[in-house]
Formats: C-alpha cells, structure tokens, sequence
C-alpha cells in the first residue's frame, strides 16, 4: 500500500492542506502518516547548566532545581500539544476512511525526513508555518530546505482549500519533467482531472520548445489522455501565474529542478505567489 507523509504545525496553513492529503490519499489507495515535530531549539537545558561559578553553591542549587521544574513543565505541555495537534489531523483525514498513523518527534522537521521518507511516496506540507502571519510574502522556512533536500514528490499547499477540477503541467523537457508525465499516467486521480500541458519558450518560432512540447503531448496521449497543449511566450514565472488565472487552474505539477530555471522558480515568485496546491517531482 502506498503511503503518503504529512508534515503538520497545527497552524492554519497545515490544517488547510488535510483535505488535499485525503484527496491524494483516495486516489492514490495510500495510507497517511501525519507528522509533528517539537522544535529541539525550544528544550531547557537546565541539566548542562553550571552556575555554582557565578553564584553561590546553595543557591545555584535552587535555581537548578526550579530550571529542571521549568523543563519538565515544559515538556509536559509540549507532549500536550503534539497530542492536541496530531489527534485533530487525524479526526480530519480518518473520518474520510483513510487509514492514518500518528508520528511525534523531537529535533528539526528537515533531519526528520530524512530517516522517513524513503518509506513514503508523497509528502504533503502547507506553504507557510506558525508565523505565516509574520511573514506573509515569505515561503515557510521548512518549505525551503525540503524542497532543496527532499528526494520525493512534495505537495506544498496554500492556506485555501480548492476543489480539484483542472491540472497544470508546466513542462521543461528535462529527465525530471518526463518522470512527472509518468506521475500523472500513473494517478488515477490526476488522470480523471482536466488536463493542460504548458511549455514557455522565447518567441513563438522557438522550434525546440514546440517539439518538446509535442512530445509531451503525444505521450499524454498515447496514455490514453487528452490534454490542452499551449506553448507560451515569455518569462516563465509570469507565463505560469497568467495560464493559471486564465484557465481558472486547480493544481500546478512542476519538476523541482530543471535545466530551464526551474530551480529560481520553486524557490522565488512562482511558489510564493500561487494561490493553489503545487506538487514538486524531483
């Protein structure tokens, strides 16, 4: 059975990417795994501290001793709140008859990962964390470092929930775009979705990209697809946000990498500006 890992903050933009979750999870016939991290910067460290050189003996004592209370108090309440956080993801996704398994860990989200996601096929995280409303023109710092690290499809999901109608695929060419185009023939979900295939090149006579783009679409459908081929001129960031309005677009699919600026995309506007779901193939 296939499995799909959801990193959760408990904040607005998490609990908005559990329906999408379900969703893939359907298609897909996955289970879940939701995953909740306690940040190891916020843990005392009331046990390495020596104090009796700046203070007296006793009183070093005491004040050890109140730290350690602080600490366990402390632990306590965020054992509280990884509780509270994973129990509501799961009411969430189960009641919709997926299985979910429950995972709680200290340290960073990032190194986490790393132990888990050869197991799994999807990860699944909101666009922005619990400061989202501090930074709001910012991508979550998480979001950042797993998709310059991760090694498996990343679903980075937006604060709104959209109902799943039409698919994008902006397609470059390269190895890691052609992996994609196997993605989507092999998701039941994605195949049943209205399907546009997006190529930008330089100028409208831009041979290479049209033959590109052509390949692209006879694969699609010798799948048995029939996608809306458009090949657009222009920079590619701003082709992308112009055919998403336009055609009213519920799910971007892009490769993580490429060897046409795909890289300065993920990281820069493209993903920070996009109001919908954008699953990254590596």
């Amino acid at each position: 059975m296939k499995r799909i890992l959801l990193c959760t903050d408990g904040s607005t933009f998490a609990q908005s990417s559990y329906p999408y979750a379900t969703w893939f999870a359907q298609g897909m016939e996955a289970s879940v795994d939701v995953l909740y991290v306690t940040d190891s910067r916020g843990q005392a460290t009331a046990e390495a501290s020596n104090l009796s050189g700046s203070i007296g003996l006793g009183a070093a004592e005491s004040l050890l001793k109140q730290l350690v209370e602080v600490e366990h108090e402390r632990a306590k309440l965020n054992h509280q709140k990884a509780k509270l956080i994973l129990d509501d993801a799961e009411a969430a996704i189960a009641a919709h008859g997926t299985a979910v398994k429950l995972i709680h860990k200290t340290g960073f989200l990032v190194d986490c990962l790393e132990s888990l996601e050869a197991d799994v096929d999807l990860i699944v995280m909101g666009k922005r964390g619990e400061a989202a409303d501090f930074a709001s023109g910012h991508l979550g710092a998480n979001v950042d470092r797993i998709v310059r690290s991760g090694h498996k499809p990343c679903l980075i999901t937006p604060k709104t929930v959209v109902p799943m109608e039409r698919l994008l695929v902006a397609y470059d060419g390269s190895p890691t775009g052609q992996e994609l185009l196997q993605f989507l023939m092999d998701a039941p979900n994605l195949r049943n979705l209205e399907i546009h295939l997006l190529t930008v090149g330089s100028s409208e006579s831009d041979a290479e990209n049209a033959r590109c783009l052509a390949e692209a679409k006879a694969v699609l459908q010798e799948a048995g697809l029939s996608p809306n081929a458009s090949l657009q001129v222009g920079e590619t960031d701003k082709a992308i946000a112009r055919y998403i309005n336009d055609h009213d677009i519920s799910l971007l699919l892009m490769g993580a990498y490429g060897h046409r600026r795909i890289r300065h995309l993920v990281i820069g506007s493209t993903l920070r500006s996009c109001q919908i779901p954008v699953l990254l193939y590596r």
